[in-house]
């Protein structure tokens, strides 16, 4: 048996232990990666490849299950076929899908060529790669470029930190890493090699973070001057916390909340690894400062002694994690928990395993949060809203309920938009247009 056809049966029977689970399992990436971890025969290139071809066929996953259902090895050429032409994939798709024609860019283009490669009837669902209950919430997700973006593979963006941006690229450039500057956000790139960034010195020293492009356009579009109070009320493992920490500058602080303590402590080692001060504030009467300095660990080699080169002042504002906020502030971002709609393209699952019940009681919870941290910010401060979602039920009506409800908070406008119509205090990213993930931004101002 030829190793692309000994692939095709090792692929085919990850599939079968997916299958039960891939529409109600919300977790499935975890899953995932407990299926490839309980193959110790595996290697990186294995697992990487296996990886690639299962997102593929979740993303595709009504066309994968029509064909599943009919030939299974022809599902293992479809999936080859629509699957990226990227290293761990290429002698799989040469062997396994190589008689047959490119594969188009676009969803149509697929839709069209897959009718007479599959022996389709006409009846057969050959679209519907978005659940039709989203049109509703999204149409533009059904058009073209959006439904192409959604259905591709995400790009991998990174946001370079620190004042050092050529420390990045120069060592990328030595390692061979194809890479590319956004035009639109300064410090964002994209990596376009295949390439663990992990394992770099930038990575290693915190010059370097996994930001999506549409991530750090949320607070790029905001226009923040440096310096002030901010809190980052749902701060998670703190991609934001640490972009917002570098837009405020030293002469700023940030406040760090969430509910979850390991994404917290998540937070405080990203924060270490890039040099910043984080401290963590108790919340109870007898509250107490811990101060957690960087640890050179987190810089250095491994294999090494752990000492790393002293960093100079670094230019981000410090970084306090609080269990209760407290006062009033310059401004408050909530960067609410979603749908996650907008992340499709690289959490397919999600696509199946979300219902619209779930998407009305995040839209609760949403509102909730503006409820809660709304008052935290002061008169002329700033209130920052953003999901990861596509939703206009998550975005554009919570706002709207929000404001109908507070008439102290006014629409501000943005410094930018990137040329995404903005309306009433709100303006969806959508993937097409910049190679990103979907977002949603509100700015408001406290009158």
């Amino acid at each position: 048996m030829s190793v692309a056809l000994n692939q095709q049966k090792i692929f085919l029977q990850l599939l079968a232990g997916l299958r039960p689970h891939w529409r109600r399992d919300a977790g499935l990436p975890a899953r995932i990666q407990r299926l490839l971890a309980g193959r110790p025969e595996f290697g990186s290139r294995d697992r990487r490849l296996y990886r690639e071809l299962i997102y593929t066929a979740l993303r595709y996953l009504p066309w994968v299950e029509l064909q599943l259902d009919r030939d299974a090895a022809r599902t293992a050429a479809l999936v080859a076929w629509l699957a990226a032409d990227v290293p761990a994939t290429r002698s799989f798709r040469a062997e396994l899908a190589g008689d047959w024609p490119p594969c188009p860019a676009t969803v149509a283009g697929k839709a069209r060529m897959l009718e007479p490669l599959l022996d389709a009837p006409p009846a057969d669902p050959l679209p519907g790669l978005l659940p039709d209950w989203f049109r509703e919430h999204c149409p533009a997700a059904f058009e073209p470029p959006q439904t192409d973006a959604l259905l591709a593979r995400a790009a991998l963006w990174l946001r370079v930190q620190g004042s050092a941006p050529s420390a990045v690229t120069d060592e990328f450039a030595a390692r061979g890493w194809a890479w590319q500057r956004s035009d639109v956000v300064a410090s964002a790139l994209w990596l376009r090699a295949e390439a663990d960034v992990t394992a770099s010195t930038a990575w290693r020293e915190g010059r370097v973070e996994v930001q999506d492009l549409g991530s750090q356009m949320i607070l790029a579009a905001i226009g923040l001057a440096a310096g002030g109070r901010w809190l980052d009320a749902c701060a998670g493992a703190g991609g934001k916390t640490l972009q917002l920490a570098g837009l405020l500058g030293p002469a700023g602080c940030v406040e760090a909340h969430d509910i979850r303590p390991d994404a917290l402590a998540e937070l405080a080692r990203r924060a270490r690894r890039a040099g910043i001060t984080v401290t963590r504030l108790a919340g109870r009467r007898d509250a107490q400062l811990r101060t957690e300095a960087a640890d050179p660990r987190d810089g250095a080699r491994p294999g090494e002694s752990g000492r790393a080169e002293p960093r100079s002042s670094p230019p981000f504002a410090p970084i306090t994690i609080v269990h209760r906020p407290g006062g009033e502030y310059d401004g408050v971002l909530v960067d609410a928990p979603c749908s996650g709609s907008g992340t499709w393209r690289r959490a397919p699952h999600l696509k199946w395993t979300t219902r619209p019940a779930q998407i009305e009681t995040a839209a609760r919870r949403q509102l909730a949060l503006l409820h809660e941290f709304g008052p935290r910010v002061r008169p002329g401060g700033r209130l920052v809203y953003a999901t990861c979602s596509l939703s206009r039920r998550e975005n554009e009506d919570v706002v709207a309920t929000f404001l109908s409800t507070q008439p102290g908070f006014a629409p501000e406008p943005f410094a930018t938009t990137f040329d995404f119509p903005a309306h009433n205090g709100g303006c969806t990213i959508l993937p097409a247009r910049h190679d990103t993930d979907g977002f949603f931004v509100a700015s408001l101002r406290r009158r």
